[in-house]
């Protein structure tokens, strides 16, 4: 590296990549702009470091910000940099990955900064869908640079000292920093759902190695496998008991118990990650309704119900998996709606996001009922009749229109419980079972929980191949 060899920019962009493989590009680059002295100033790389290099021996492009020139303040050749490794990385069809740590737009180069950095969000949006897109914040990311992050795929935050915000904590009405730190990564983390990932600049480096190597290098990139080593029909034992905490679940099923769980501090109710079936990588989507400690206790327990955070946390994710031909795995345990006065501002329209996520997706769907299946939000979760190609259900699952004890009261409003009883139990065996739910053809097979591995392995095999055409349009409005 050439004027920024010892940054801390550079240093970070060495942690991430393989050793020795980083290559820059632009580094002798410099500001233009002479108003306000700035001609007297010194712009190594223009506060940016540029160029390329490999993460396990994937290619990935990398831009960095130099706090240490300018505060990484962003002027015009400092964007055009950026903006330049995105139309390499378009061509080569490989990921861009930002490291940012950033005060603000460029002041003294105003017009010229500005336009520059629309730019950038022009690149984002066309290589939305064609290449993967990976931030990391480590020091402020404020005001317009927040719509980075935002544009990406993927966003990681170190935890203690970065900073992410379009209007400062202390800008906002009757708010502080100190009152609510809507900068922070737990807010953005927890609150927002804009940010993947959060932890230490070592954490955080680290996980971006492990999520590259989990994803495609492009829209077109059909080599996201590695060797599976794992028992293709490894039964997984106790799974049944792991139906409330989903995120184990999915760890059993992996091969070798390797999950890489993104958004995992938003809408913990939903579960959204990454994981490797004999050596291909398939997104997961699983309701949750409990969450275990590192002793196995219960720590948190959700509703079984589909809220409207998880349903848009869910949807945006299944986005992303269609849009690189990544298969979609989903685990159905939901009774219904989230019934509260918060939710419903906005679980109509998040359910719609969510159903239309999975109607539209054409890769390769499969889904496994293992709890319970009613209403329009089991519909909504990847069901048979929104267009997934396999649907599995563990022997014990319900699937129908509603609990039937709740169906006999309904129906049989009146009568002593004696009859409620038993018509609620002959409900559940004609129209609440996973049995009826197969005769009717809504169901491919029954299975028991320990088995789902070698079954879901084998149905997306036998999808690889798949092909669904479409009515031709420019794109949906949902």
């Amino acid at each position: 590296m050439s004027n920024t060899a010892q940054s801390l920019a550079s240093t970070r962009i060495a942690s991430l990549l393989d050793e020795n493989s980083f290559v820059e590009i632009g580094g002798y680059v410099t500001a233009r702009n002479t108003d306000f002295n700035l001609q007297q100033t010194e712009t190594p790389g223009d506060g940016v470091v540029t160029g390329y290099g490999v993460i396990d021996g994937n290619l990935v492009y990398v831009y960095s910000q130099d706090a240490s020139v300018l505060g990484g303040t962003i002027g015009e050749m400092h964007a055009k940099k950026i903006a330049n490794l995105y139309d390499m990385a378009l061509k080569m069809g490989a990921p861009v990955i930002g490291l940012l740590d950033c005060a603000g737009l460029r002041l003294q180069e105003a017009t010229d900064a500005l336009n520059a950095f629309g730019e950038i969000y022009l690149k984002q949006t066309m290589a939305s869908g064609v290449i993967p897109q990976i931030t990391a914040v480590f020091g402020r990311c404020g005001g317009g640079l927040a719509l980075v992050p935002a544009l990406t795929d993927f966003t990681f935050m170190e935890g203690t000292k970065a900073e992410l915000f379009v209007n400062s904590p202390n800008a906002l009405a009757g708010n502080s920093k100190d009152k609510c730190d809507t900068a922070s990564a737990a807010f953005q983390s927890e609150e927002t759902g804009l940010v993947d990932f959060v932890g230490t600049e070592a954490e955080v480096l680290e996980q971006i190695r492990g999520l590259v190597s989990m994803l495609p290098a492009n829209n077109e990139d059909d080599a996201s496998y590695e060797e599976c080593t794992d028992d293709l029909n490894r039964v997984c034992a106790d799974l049944a008991n792991a139906a409330g905490d989903t995120s184990i679940l999915i760890s059993n099923i992996a091969d070798d118990n390797n999950f890489v769980e993104v958004k995992a501090a938003y809408a913990k109710e939903m579960v959204t990650g990454f994981i490797r079936l004999n050596g291909a990588t398939v997104g997961v989507v699983a309701n949750r309704t409990e969450v275990y400690n590192e002793d196995g206790e219960v720590a948190e327990t959700y509703d079984c119900a589909l809220s409207a955070r998880g349903a848009v946390k869910a949807a945006e994710f299944v986005n992303f998996c269609d849009a690189f031909e990544i298969p979609v795995l989903s685990l159905t345990n939901v009774a219904g709606f989230k019934a509260c006065k918060c939710s419903e501002r906005g679980i109509a329209k998040a359910a719609a996001k969510l159903t239309y996520a999975f109607a539209n997706a054409t890769v390769p769907k499969v889904n496994v009922v293992i709890g319970k299946a009613f209403g329009s939000a089991y519909v909504a979760m990847n069901s048979k009749a929104i267009g997934a190609d396999v649907t599995f259900a563990w022997s014990q699952a319900q699937i129908g229109m509603m609990d039937a004890q709740l169906a006999a009261k309904i129906m049989y409003a009146g009568e002593n419980m004696s009859v409620i009883n038993e018509k609620a139990a002959e409900y559940a065996a004609l129209q609440s079972s996973a049995l009826a739910a197969a005769k009717r053809g809504y169901v491919d097979n029954i299975i028991e929980a320990e088995d789902t591995r070698k079954y879901v392995i084998g149905a997306f095999e036998m999808l690889f191949t798949k092909r669904d055409e479409r009515p031709s349009k420019k794109h949906g409005t949902v």
